[in-house]
C-alpha cells in the first residue's frame, strides 16, 4: 500500500490541546468530505444536463460550463485538503524508510512543517487574489468571480488546519523545535544568500528548481508542496514578482476546462469496478490471455490503449483504468508495483494516439494540420507499444507459468458477449471525441451516465451492487482528484516562473546553434523535452515552447508532424520519469502504491521507450509515411 504522506503516530502523552485540535480537525474533515462528495455529484449532474440540453433538446444552457468551472475549483481545493488529511499526497519515502523510528518521525515533522509554512505564505496572496476577482462578473451567471476564486484561500486555511493537526498528532515538542530550527537555518541561509542568488542570473534556477526541489523530495515533502515551496522561494529571493502570481498561476492551472474530466474519469473508473463492468472486461481479457506468462500485463497495456487520449489528461486516462483493473489483477497474483510501473510507462507511450488533446494543442498553437497529426500519431504509438510489450515478455519469462488452463472457445465467446457493454464504452468515448460530437469532458459525463444505467440494469438480475460504497467512493474520487490537480496547479506556477526567468528564450538560442543540423537538433530536442516533461504538464509546456521551437525545426528541414511526434514522446517519457516526473507520482497515487516500490521497476520500461523514441526520431517515415 502507498505510505501516507504524513502518517499519524500519536504520542502516548499527547497533551489535551493537541487532542482537542485533532478532534476538531476530524469534525471539520467530515464536513469537508461531505461537501466534496456533493460537489462530485453536482459537477456530474450539471455537465450531464448541459450535454442533454445541447445534443438532445438542441437548446444549449449557456451557464452550465460556467457553473461547472466554478464548482470544479472548489472540488479541486477541497479534494486537495482531504488528500492532505488522509495522507494521499504523493511523496518519495526511500530515505525515510531507511531511518530509525525516531528519524522517520523527525523527517515527517519537517515535512509537515514545510507544508504549514508554504500554506501560511499562500493564504494572504490567495485572499488578495479572491478580492481582486470580486469586481469581475461572470458572463452567464453574472455573479462575482471572486466567489470561485475564494476556493483558494478557503482551501489553504483548511490545509493549514489539516497539516497542523497531523503534526500535533505525530510529534513531540522537542522534535518540533529541532525541525523548526533546521528549517529556519535553511531559510535563513537562502535569505542571506539573496544578493549572491541575484548575481547568479539564470544559474540560480539550479539552486531552486534542482537542488531545493531535490532536497524537499528526498526529505519526504509531498511533491506538490515541494514544487510550490521552490517556486515561492524563487519568486521571493530571486525576483521582484509578487507572491500572488503563484496563486493566480495555480488558479489558472487548476481551472482549465480540459481538467474537468479528471474527477469525472476518476469517478468513472470507480463506477466501472462497482457496477461489475470492469469484472466482465477483465474476465474476457483473462479468458484470452490468462494462461500466458505475463498475460495480465498485456491486458493492462491493451486497456490503456482503449481509453488513451479520451480525457486530454494522462492522469484521467490512468484513473479510468487502474481502479477498474487493478483489484482483479492483484487477485490473480500480479505485483502492484509492477502494474503501476507498466501503467506509468503506458501513459507515456500513448500521448500520440488520437484524439489526444496534446496533438490538438500542437496543431492549434504551432499551425500544424490536426488531421495530419492524428494520422501521424498512430505508428509512433505502435512502435512504443511493441517496445513495452518486449519488456513485458522478457520479465514474464522469469515468472512461473500461471496455473490456468487455456479457456475453451465457448467460454471466450460467453465472456465476450458479457463484456460487450464494457467494451462499447471506450469505443463510444473515442468515436464521440474523434467525430467532434462532444468534448472530452462531456463524453466523460456520458460515460458516467452510461455506466450507472448499465450497472443498474445488471443489478436487477445479479443484485450485486452495494450502495453503501457510493459515499466513500465519491469522497475518494474528490481526494484523488485533488491530489492530482494540486500537483498540476503547482507545476503550472513553476512553469510560469521558468518562463519569466528568460530560460525559454535562452533555450531557443542554444538549440538554433547546435551542431549536426537536423539530427543534432532532434537529439537536443529529445534531451530538453525529457527534462521539461519531468517538470511541466504536457500542454502548458507545448504552449510555452512549441511556437518557439517549431519554426527552428522547419528551418532545419524537419517535418512538422515528425517533430511533433518526437516532442510528444520525449515529453511523455519525462512526464513519467522519476524522481521529478509529475505523471509518475500521479500513477503511483492512482495505483495506491508507494513510489519507492515502483522506482526501480519503471526504468526498464522507460529505457524501451527511449529506444522506440530514437527509432521514431531517425526514421521519419514512421510519422509521415501515411500522410
Amino acid at each position: 500500500m502507498m505510505e501516507a504522506a504524513m502518517t499519524y503516530r500519536a504520542p502516548v502523552n499527547m497533551n489535551p490541546a493537541a487532542r482537542a485540535l485533532v478532534a476538531f480537525n476530524r469534525m471539520v474533515m467530515h464536513v469537508v468530505g461531505a461537501v466534496a462528495a456533493a460537489l462530485v455529484l453536482a459537477e456530474t449532474v450539471v455537465l450531464l444536463t448541459g450535454v442533454i440540453y445541447r445534443y438532445a433538446l438542441h437548446d444549449p444552457l449557456v451557464w452550465s460550463d460556467e457553473l461547472a468551472s466554478i464548482l470544479f475549483i472548489w472540488l479541486s481545493m477541497l479534494g486537495a485538503v482531504l488528500a492532505l488529511d488522509r495522507g494521499e499526497h504523493m511523496r518519495l519515502t526511500a530515505i525515510i524508510n531507511k531511518c530509525s523510528e525516531k528519524g522517520r518521525i523527525w523527517l515527517e515533522t519537517v515535512a509537515a512543517l514545510v507544508v504549514c509554512i508554504f500554506v501560511l505564505m499562500v493564504i494572504h496572496p490567495a485572499v488578495d487574489h479572491a478580492v481582486e476577482q470580486m469586481p469581475i462578473t461572470t458572463p452567464a451567471l453574472e455573479i462575482p468571480d471572486g466567489l470561485r476564486a475564494a476556493a483558494l484561500p478557503v482551501g489553504a486555511i483548511l490545509m493549514l488546519l489539516a497539516a497542523v493537526s497531523r503534526m500535533a498528532a505525530m510529534t513531540t515538542m522537542r522534535l518540533l523545535l529541532s525541525a523548526l530550527a533546521v528549517v529556519a537555518v535553511i531559510g535563513g541561509a537562502l535569505w542571506l544568500a539573496k544578493p549572491m542568488l541575484l548575481g547568479m542570473g539564470n544559474y540560480n534556477l539550479i539552486v531552486f528548481f534542482v537542488l531545493l526541489i531535490g532536497v524537499c523530495v528526498a526529505g519526504g515533502i509531498p511533491i506538490a508542496f515541494a514544487f510550490g515551496t521552490a517556486t515561492m522561494a524563487y519568486l521571493a529571493l530571486a525576483t521582484t514578482a509578487p507572491l500572488m502570481i503563484v496563486v493566480s498561476r495555480m488558479d489558472e492551472g487548476m481551472s482549465s476546462l480540459i481538467l474537468l474530466s479528471v474527477p469525472l474519469f476518476v469517478l468513472l473508473g470507480s463506477l466501472l469496478e462497482m457496477s461489475g463492468l470492469a469484472k466482465t472486461l477483465i474476465d474476457f481479457m483473462a479468458a484470452l490471455l490468462g494462461h500466458v506468462r505475463g498475460g495480465l500485463q498485456y491486458v493492462l497495456l491493451g486497456a490503456m490503449f482503449l481509453v488513451s487520449g479520451i480525457s486530454g489528461s494522462k492522469a484521467a486516462d490512468m484513473a479510468a483504468i487502474a481502479p477498474a483493473l487493478f483489484p482483479e489483477m492483484k487477485k490473480r497474483g500480479s505485483k502492484p508495483e509492477e502494474l503501476v510501473a507498466l501503467l506509468s510507462s503506458s501513459g507515456a507511450m500513448t500521448e500520440t494516439i488520437p484524439p489526444s488533446l496534446v496533438l490538438i494543442t500542437i496543431g492549434a498553437v504551432c499551425s500544424v494540420s490536426i488531421t495530419a497529426l492524428f494520422i501521424g500519431g498512430l505508428m509512433p504509438a505502435a512502435i512504443a507499444t511493441i517496445a513495452i510489450a518486449v519488456v513485458c515478455w522478457m520479465r514474464a519469462r522469469r515468472e512461473p507459468m500461471p496455473d490456468v488452463k487455456r479457456a475453451p472457445v465457448s467460454l471466450i465467446l460467453k465472456t465476450l458477449i458479457t463484456a460487450l457493454p464494457a467494451l462499447a464504452l471506450p469505443m463510444l468515448i473515442r468515436v464521440a471525441v474523434i467525430e467532434g460530437v462532444a468534448t472530452a469532458t462531456e463524453v466523460a459525463t456520458i460515460g458516467v451516465a452510461y455506466t450507472v444505467v448499465v450497472g443498474l440494469i445488471m443489478h436487477l438480475f445479479l443484485k450485486h451492487l452495494n450502495f453503501r460504497r457510493l459515499y466513500p467512493m465519491l469522497v475518494e474520487s474528490a481526494a484523488l482528484s485533488g491530489a492530482i490537480l494540486l500537483i498540476i496547479g503547482m507545476a503550472t506556477a513553476m512553469a510560469w516562473a521558468l518562463t519569466q526567468s528568460g530560460f525559454s528564450a535562452k533555450l531557443v538560442g542554444l538549440m538554433q546553434g547546435v551542431p549536426g543540423g537536423g539530427v543534432g537538433f532532434l537529439l537536443i530536442t529529445i534531451v530538453i523535452f525529457i527534462v521539461l516533461g519531468s517538470l511541466l504538464e504536457g500542454i502548458p509546456a507545448i504552449v510555452l515552447f512549441g511556437p518557439l521551437l517549431f519554426p527552428v525545426a522547419r528551418s532545419l528541414g524537419v517535418h512538422d508532424v515528425h517533430y511533433a511526434m518526437v516532442v510528444i514522446l520525449s515529453m511523455g517519457i519525462g512526464l513519467f520519469a522519476p524522481p521529478f516526473g509529475v505523471g509518475f507520482y500521479a500513477a503511483c497515487a492512482i495505483g495506491k502504491v508507494s513510489p519507492d516500490g515502483v522506482f526501480n521497476r519503471v526504468w526498464g520500461y522507460l529505457a524501451a521507450l527511449v529506444v522506440a523514441l530514437l527509432v521514431v526520431a531517425f526514421v521519419p517515415w514512421i510519422s509521415i509515411g501515411f500522410l
